[in-house]
């Protein structure tokens, strides 16, 4: 009998020590949830009085997720999700056609077809063509026809002399018109060449004092005797152009007249001449 009763009083004071225990733990686990609660929304308060704090958390949390979804995506071999770049629609010279007015969409039209060049960048071109000619009082057909004489709207073209981008610039000698587009490497964006290349042929004009004669310059050909027949092509193709912009139909495939390989220019031209042309 005592040995049962001395059983049954273990048996109570080890159930009184496991509930002890378990309610201990309980409590502390409670204590330290509630003291992680609080922390938690003491930073959150902190950090939504401190703007930038808190665009440096979300930016860290962005930073680790995106990390690893890309590693999982290397992973799985989705090299484009590692490589995305959300930004790269930004940095692409283009436009939706339907964007346009009634007669820079023929244009950008014709262009496309004749050239065969995507309507989305030549729609851009086009744009740009109108904006910056209203400024500086040329023709956009005049700009938009230096450029498919020059390169064939290909923004890579460089010519045998040196001349780059759309509108074939002399870039060493512009240099100091690529300042204010961050450099010289900006003569191979498509908008910052046709800007400086418009700025060229401006100055071309006036120093000539009138459009064939300018255009002479602009090609280099001042001070040579001809110029291969660059001005004659340049004028027939804004022709064409300016039809198409009054809603006139003009084939894609209208011929050009046939131009006979130009000579270099002088080395020895006047250093003032040699300032604005564009070879």
């Amino acid at each position: 009998m005592t040995a049962f009763v001395m059983v049954r009083a273990v048996r109570a004071s080890v159930a009184v020590f496991v509930r002890d225990v378990v309610a201990g733990l309980f409590q502390v686990s409670h204590n330290t949830l509630a003291l992680v609660g609080l922390t938690v929304v003491a930073l959150l308060a902190f950090a939504g009085s401190h703007a930038d704090l808190r665009h440096q958390a979300e930016r860290a949390a962005f930073g680790w997720l995106q990390s690893r979804y890309e590693a999982r995506a290397e992973r799985e071999g989705n090299m484009l999700v590692a490589l995305s770049d959300p930004q790269g629609v930004a940095r692409a010279t283009a436009a939706d056609p339907r964007e346009l007015d009634r007669q820079q969409a023929a244009v950008a039209k014709w262009l496309s077809r004749r050239y065969r060049v995507a309507p989305e960048p030549i729609s851009r071109l086009v744009q740009e063509a109108w904006q910056v000619g209203q400024r500086a009082g040329l023709e956009p057909t005049l700009i938009l026809a230096i450029m498919a004489v020059e390169s064939s709207f290909n923004p890579f073209a460089q010519s045998a002399v040196g001349a780059q981008g759309l509108m074939q610039v002399m870039t060493r000698v512009h240099d100091d018109k690529y300042e204010r587009f961050g450099g010289t490497l900006a003569a191979f964006d498509p908008v910052t060449n046709l800007r400086v290349g418009v700025q060229v042929l401006k100055e071309c004009i006036q120093r000539a004092g009138g459009l064939e004669a300018g255009l002479r310059y602009y090609v280099g050909a001042a001070n040579l005797d001809e110029d291969g027949g660059y001005a004659v092509k340049v004028l027939a193709e804004q022709g064409y152009l300016r039809q198409v912009a009054n809603g006139r139909g003009v084939p894609t495939n209208a011929p050009m007249p046939v131009i006979q390989p130009r000579s270099a220019p002088v080395a020895a031209a006047e250093p003032d001449t040699q300032a604005v042309a564009v070879r």
